[in-house]
């Protein structure tokens, strides 16, 4: 007899008799009174604009489990992420009473995902499907004999997304399968997008949005508690064993390096700041969540609060995953972790220590602070983090939350996410002009100007920028880029505004040279892209210069939306207000004398609204600035005049690197790869990697390279050409 397992991603759901006892707030009603009326017609495709905290899975749930589920109709629903097709499966269980289903006495659901239940277990009969946007991608045959002509309700979650490539091609085939489609999309933030972006959303939503309102007005009705966030600089430095693969790993996974991670936890001096401005701030910090970055992280400062707290009567806990910690061996168990959360709902502890566990599910209304000890490049982790603190009062929480955030000094290298950022859209949409040039400026400051960082150690030669007008070092603005990964700002200066437009015109052709056509490209053409990029439309001497991780961004993103991005200008007078060479002719026009000049500085710098801070940061660094301008009024820095003008040595095109000539000759370059990975397979089909003769069945972790290097006079020809597995090519670049 075999052995039966449950399979938890596919559930069927029996609605609980009278009714649902979860009342919806009056904006959620008002919100489905609009898509009842809008029900009423054969097919739409809308947008339900709810914030962050407002409700949006919910208010869709609700309404979905009356007018889909109970009409026996069926649901897809789609999200980028695992954790909201989670959220969204547990909407609809919670949720199903019988004074709103009164038709049907049992439906079920099933999580389609790389970590749930597979397409190839979809059944006709499946009422609701719960859908990775990535799982549906790649197997819409599997939707064919679902969707049968019928009439489908499609809800995308997070839907300023949906321009995506996938995402249309996924609407596409369900309008193309079914009797009618109806299309809703659930977002917070619709129009934080280009106007590319913005005129793809409304093709995709041609009946715009059917409801909508803002922060603003839930907190003023106290659903949300008002935000206010407070910056706590540690000033302790984690870089120095920070390299190119743990920035990737970062980046691209939101994962520290273990060593890194563990300096982190283990830094004795970075955990008693944490304590201490709990401790100190204790009556107005209240009930506090604390995201710790591990275990043994939560654990330490576990215990340092315990030891510190009890002067003030203050009780922690942390509660971790089910496992067995490999480091301290303690095993910790779910029904620990509930009852210290129950603890903690019962005001027993004061302090609630755990490792995103408590991002999402768990209902603790009395929060008033979350601690925000982890750093994260995460949008979708740091919005969960701070939505555990506001709960507004008619929603049994506070009126106001703190969210508290520890900083590190990571020398600029890495955009941790910044939680105030997060929902600075939201909460200030009716925000003047000057708070909205305030917050350009402030997100410049965040993404870190790295010439900035050059000229203020002294250990670099800065000669070059030292010559360069003080404005050519203020950026004309920025491109936002955001895609389901991550959101990023490239800085543009005059220097790299006209490459970059001519770089994003050319951004089709270049997907179809590279044969991009999905939504990812692999990092080995990643790279090449990259590469290309900056040598056909940069210029290593541009002062300021491009970043390849830019380059990089903007790829990714273009791959991903197949738009041009939003950029966003920095009003011309605030540019001249924080030119510091402005600033330094009038001290040299007016002959300040020492003091009189000091005065003046510290003024610009302590103005009332001034942007000044906020660029430049430092008052030291300011006063820096300003004094290596006066340097240039008294004629000791000589300002370099016209660019010299150089002609390059004409060369075979053999003698070029293998990138290179597919770069100008793709045809002739293509083919010279194309028959080296041809000479490197065996029988099978396989490739032999020519240094230490592994076989793999793909070209995934192959590279072509020169069996002579070029830099022994090796050419690019078939004969000189070789396929080698990656540690091997990394092995003879080590010789």
């Amino acid at each position: 007899m075999p052995i039966m397992i449950e399979n938890i991603n596919a559930q069927t759901i029996t609605p609980a008799l009278g009714k649902n006892p979860r009342q919806l707030y009056e904006h959620q009603e008002e919100a489905i009174r609009k898509l009842d009326a809008l029900d009423k017609r054969g097919s739409f495709r809308t947008l339900l604009v709810l914030p962050t905290g407002g409700g949006k899975t919910l208010t869709a749930a609700y309404w979905l489990l009356r007018n889909a589920v109970d009409q026996n109709k069926k649901i897809l629903w789609l999200a980028h992420r695992h954790l909201l097709l989670e959220q969204a499966a547990e909407a609809f269980a919670r949720n199903a009473y019988t004074n709103t289903m009164v038709n049907r006495t049992v439906f079920n659901y099933r999580i389609i995902s790389g970590m749930h239940d597979k397409p190839v277990h979809i059944q006709k009969t499946d009422r609701i499907l719960i859908a990775s946007k990535d799982s549906m991608i790649r197997s819409l045959d599997k939707l064919k004999n679902w969707l049968n002509g019928e009439e489908i309700y499609l809800v995308i979650d997070e839907a300023h997304h949906a321009v995506a490539k996938s995402y249309k091609k996924i609407i596409q085939y369900v309008a193309d399968h079914t009797k009618s489609m109806k299309l809703l999309g659930l977002t917070a933030t619709p129009f934080r997008t280009s106007e590319d972006e913005q005129g793809a959303l409304k093709q995709v939503f041609t009946d715009d949005i059917v409801y909508k309102t803002d922060l603003d007005t839930l907190i003023k009705k106290g659903i949300l508690a008002t935000p206010t966030f407070i910056d706590c600089n540690t000033n302790i430095q984690f870089t120095e064993h920070l390299g190119v693969q743990a920035l990737k790993s970062i980046e691209n996974l939101d994962t520290l390096p273990e060593n890194i991670a563990n300096d982190i936890a283990d830094n004795k001096e970075r955990n008693r700041i944490i304590v201490e401005e709990y401790l100190h701030n204790y009556e107005k910090y209240g009930q506090t969540i604390v995201f710790a970055l591990n275990k043994v992280h939560a654990i330490a400062l576990n215990k340092l609060f315990n030891e510190k707290g009890k002067a003030y009567g203050i009780r922690s806990e942390f509660i971790i995953s089910e496992v067995q910690d490999m480091i301290t061996g303690i095993t910790i168990s779910n029904a620990d972790n509930e009852r210290k959360i129950e603890a903690y709902r019962n005001g027993e502890i004061q302090v609630l220590i755990n490792v995103n566990i408590l991002t999402e599910g768990t209902d603790l209304p009395k929060t008033h602070t979350v601690f925000l000890t982890r750093p994260t490049v995460s949008t979708t982790l740091m919005t969960q983090m701070v939505g555990r603190a506001l709960r507004g009062l008619k929603a049994g929480g506070t009126k106001e939350a703190y969210i508290v955030t520890f900083i590190d000094n990571w020398n600029d290298k890495i955009a941790w996410v910044n939680p105030e950022t997060l929902t600075e859209a939201e909460y200030h949409e009716k925000e003047t002009l000057a708070e909205t040039q305030k917050q350009q400026i402030r997100l410049i400051a965040i993404s870190k100007i790295e010439e900035f960082a050059r000229m203020a150690d002294a250990a670099v030669d800065t000669s070059a920028l030292d010559s360069t007008p003080a404005i050519e070092l203020i950026p004309l603005g920025m491109y936002m880029l955001s895609t389901l990964e991550c959101n990023h700002q490239i800085l543009v200066y005059n220097s790299t505004q006209n490459a970059y437009q001519s770089l994003i015109r050319d951004l089709p052709n270049l997907m179809e040279h590279y044969g991009i056509e999905g939504e990812t490209i692999p990092e080995e053409t990643l790279d090449d892209m990259t590469e290309h990029c900056f040598q056909s439309y940069f210029d290593e001497n541009m002062i300021p210069s491009c970043n390849r991780n830019d380059i990089e961004h903007l790829l990714k993103f273009y791959a991903q939306k197949a738009v041009a991005p939003l950029f966003v200008t920095i009003d011309e007078m605030e540019r001249k207000k924080l030119d510091v060479s402005e600033i330094a002719k009038k001290i040299y026009d007016e002959d300040m004398r020492r003091s009189e000049k000091n005065a003046y500085i510290q003024n610009l710098w302590a103005e009332e609204g001034s942007l000044l801070p906020v660029y430049y940061t430092n008052p030291y660094f300011f006063k820096k600035l300003i004094d290596l301008e006066l340097d240039k009024l008294d004629g000791d820095i000589e300002i370099a005049a016209a660019e010299p003008q150089t002609e390059a040595e004409l060369r075979n095109l053999e003698q070029f690197p293998l990138q290179k000539i597919i770069e100008l000759y793709p045809k002739i370059g293509l083919q010279l790869k194309e028959d080296a990975f041809a000479a490197a397979r065996n029988d099978d089909g396989s490739y032999v990697c020519a240094g230490c003769g592994e076989v793999f069945p793909t070209r995934l972790f192959l590279q072509v390279d020169h069996i002579v290097p070029m830099a022994k006079g090796g050419l690019s020809v078939p004969e000189n050409l070789q396929v080698l597995c990656r540690t091997c090519n990394q092995r003879k670049g080590d010789h």
